[in-house]
């Protein structure tokens, strides 16, 4: 069985590999959240949120459960709908306001050919098809999505796997998969796509505490080496003050505060967000 050590191969590279990143938040913003509402039924759960996100930025989401913080990157996925508002991506409107009723619908998959495909999200509980490989898990969106050959598409796998430390598994089934290997293999999944922006939805909420560390370990090992833009909803808030060029706290359904993640982790005043980190760190 080979060891921790032999399964990370990432931090063998990362001297040579690293990406000197500087956020130029003069850019245009890759993505644009404006004014957006959600509503569950009676629940208003986001109030009014205004977010851009930079290239290459790398952005925490932190706050109390029900706060709406997986609600807005889901709807970058046009996994949820906003009841409001405008969500651009590279200058393209996910959604649109339904003349006559005021419902808002998905924009045609025409529409959204491509603007998707740049979008790589990886979920609290893996959704990995459980009837394949680890391998054929990343195969088959390269194939089936990018219409990539099978034998470039198997190539790209191999070396994603590899490099999230899985590359003597090829053949194994999830099943057979501790949770942290699961959730590499989903980061793998969606790495070969290779993104302009990458979600991480509490990653390693579901996941034994032993486990978590290697998890961290591959995000790590990307906000370093890579130019894409990430944004985490996370409660790891050393890891959020560790990479992270902002942290968001969200509250109430709106983002009662926003800034580096020093500002917001270490020296915010606003008190709310001071109780919460108190009570977080309790626990």
């Amino acid at each position: 069985m080979a060891t921790r050590e032999e399964e990370m191969t990432t931090q063998d590279q990362t001297d040579e590999e690293v990406v000197e990143q500087e956020v130029d938040y003069n850019a245009n913003p890759i993505v644009s959240y404006k004014d957006v509402h959600k509503s569950f039924g009676d629940v208003h759960v986001l109030k009014g949120i205004n977010l851009d996100i930079y290239p290459s930025e790398k952005i925490a989401i932190i706050g109390p459960s029900g706060s709406g913080k997986t609600t807005i990157i889901r709807m970058l996925m046009t996994l949820e709908e906003p009841s409001e508002g405008d969500i651009i991506v590279d200058g393209e409107n996910l959604w649109k306001m339904e003349k006559g009723n005021g419902e808002m619908v998905r924009a045609s998959d025409k529409h959204l050919h491509g603007i998707r495909d740049d979008i790589g999200m990886v979920f609290q509980h893996f959704n990995l098809f459980p009837h394949k490989t680890i391998l054929n898990n990343c195969v088959m969106p390269l194939t089936s999505v990018r219409k990539m050959p099978k034998n470039e598409a198997i190539e790209l796998s191999k070396e994603m796997l590899s490099r999230v430390g899985l590359g003597d598994k090829l053949d194994m089934y999830p099943s057979s998969l501790s949770g942290g290997q699961k959730q590499r293999v989903a980061m793998a999944r969606a790495l070969v796509m290779k993104p302009k922006i990458m979600l991480f939805d509490e990653v390693t909420s579901a996941l034994d505490p032993e486990l978590v560390g290697e998890v961290l370990e591959v995000i790590r090992d990307l906000a370093r080496t890579e130019e894409m833009a990430m944004v985490m909803v996370t409660h790891e808030m050393d890891f959020a003050l560790e990479i992270a060029d902002r942290v968001l706290f969200l509250d109430g359904g709106k983002i009662a505060e926003s800034g580096s993640a020093s500002e917001v982790i270490e020296h915010s005043e606003n008190p709310r967000l001071q109780d919460f980190l108190k009570r977080f760190r309790a626990d």
